[in-house]
């Protein structure tokens, strides 16, 4: 199912053929630092270049009588190369592939899920737009509180995955970091100029105080950073699953022709997208965890880390790219019900007025407290009894003391709430 709605190019960025093509490509750009300082012969870099490859299957031949997967990709590329191959890995440990190229990695992954980002904001916009004049009752606690519109909500979502675009190019920038200095970092058997020049190359940036590793606090930040993203959407598919329940259904999951709700109840249209959405979230969340217990490492490395980032990486940024793709899909085309969201407003009586009473009473002269009073023991009354709040006021002695009948009906008309509806709107959206 994640097939259909994942990019093809994040599934193909984690597959072996692809990550040992980034080793190569780090590998390669450590040959020329060397040729170009004339440690390693113009020819055989020639050699090298023109012959370089390998082949996965015999790599995993290799590996499984070495028990090493870096000796095992060079051994396969040495047997391409030749005679020359011995230039390559010229001063490396393992990790100065393994973690530059993981940077390369997850760049990449990084730049698709900024694209999706992007777009989801795109139809994020369009839903607020559309929606800026549907009112709608606005709830706390599940509980109707006061009128809002329902673009509102939109809005919302938008605005917070601005802040996700922001935090996810400040991850993007962290893990932009490699390392090519050596055993413990201490560049023992490699130059700090050949670093540079390697990593300015593939465009990253050197950690500056390393050592087997790139330090895994910069993994922990873009994982936890994919979380936060993974939140976002799993607070937007909530709240289509509560707007679907058949006692609000005011919106629901688009229900496409042939699609089936239920195996026992043919009647069911379900919001199966939006809790997938929500179970994947928290898949997201156990593994950014799983990258914060990666930061303690034994002394300069263990290898801990290893195999945890082996699942989590590519099974995060994989299922993030799917989430937003398919909350898209749900979102730009989300059925909904503008006549049920009135109807549900009018369900609470005109309670969601008791607050602009409450305010009109202090201001007339009564303390607040005996005004919550008066207009707390009308609003129970409307809940027990299902009579309009404004009928109970008009009908209490001392509401007709402080507010005349027509301030009272002022104070009763919905649209005074929208007021500063397109103020809001300015804020999220000017020059967006």
């Amino acid at each position: 199912m994640i097939d259909r709605y994942t990019k093809k190019e994040m599934g193909q960025l984690w597959t072996l053929q692809a990550k040992y093509k980034k080793w190569l490509e780090v590998e390669l750009a450590v040959c020329e630092a060397w040729a170009e300082r004339g440690e390693i012969p113009a020819a055989a870099l020639k050699i090298i270049k023109e012959k370089a490859g390998f082949d996965v299957k015999r790599i995993d031949e290799i590996e499984a009588e070495v028990k090493h997967d870096v000796i095992a990709f060079l051994t396969s590329v040495s047997e391409h190369v030749g005679p020359e191959s011995r230039y390559i890995h010229k001063g490396l440990t393992s990790s100065d592939i393994l973690d530059t190229s993981n940077a390369l990695l997850m760049r990449d992954a990084a730049d698709i899920i900024l694209g999706d980002i992007h777009s989801l904001m795109e139809v994020l916009k369009a839903q607020a737009i559309k929606y800026r004049n549907t009112p709608c009752i606005g709830r706390s606690h599940g509980i109707h509180a006061e009128p809002m519109v329902f673009g509102l909500k939109f809005a919302l979502w938008y605005a917070e995955m601005r802040r996700n675009l922001l935090r996810m190019e400040n991850a993007r920038y962290t893990i932009s970091t490699g390392k090519l200095s050596g055993a413990v970092g201490t560049f023992s058997s490699i130059e700090p100029e050949l670093e540079s020049v390697v990593l300015s190359k593939l465009g990253l940036f050197p950690e500056p105080v390393a050592t087997q590793v790139v330090q895994r606090d910069r993994y922990a930040e873009f994982m936890t950073t994919l979380a936060i993203v993974a939140s976002t959407i799993e607070k937007i598919a909530v709240e289509i699953r509560h707007l679907q329940r058949t006692e609000v259904r005011e919106a629901e999951e688009p229900f496409s022709v042939g699609q089936k709700g239920s195996s026992a109840m043919p009647h069911k249209r379900n919001p199966i997208g939006s809790e997938n959405l929500t179970g994947l979230a928290r898949v997201v969340r156990s593994n950014a965890m799983a990258a914060l217990d990666n930061v303690a490492l034994w002394h300069e490395r263990d290898i801990s880390h290893s195999s945890v980032e082996r699942i989590i990486i590519p099974d995060s940024t994989i299922l993030i790219n799917y989430m937003l793709v398919r909350l898209k899909g749900i979102l730009s085309k989300l059925v909904v019900y503008p006549d049920t969201m009135l109807k549900n407003l009018n369900q609470s009586h005109g309670l969601y007025n008791s607050q602009k009473v409450l305010l009109a009473l202090t201001e007339a002269g009564l303390t607040r407290e005996d005004a919550y009073l008066v207009v707390q023991k009308r609003a129970m009354e409307s809940w027990a009894q299902g009579k309009l709040l404004k009928d109970l006021l008009q009908a209490d002695e001392t509401v007709n003391k402080y507010i005349p009948s027509a301030a009272l009906d002022k104070l009763f008309d919905p649209g005074d709430y929208l007021k500063h509806i397109d103020f809001i709107y300015n804020r999220v959206f000017k020059d967006k």
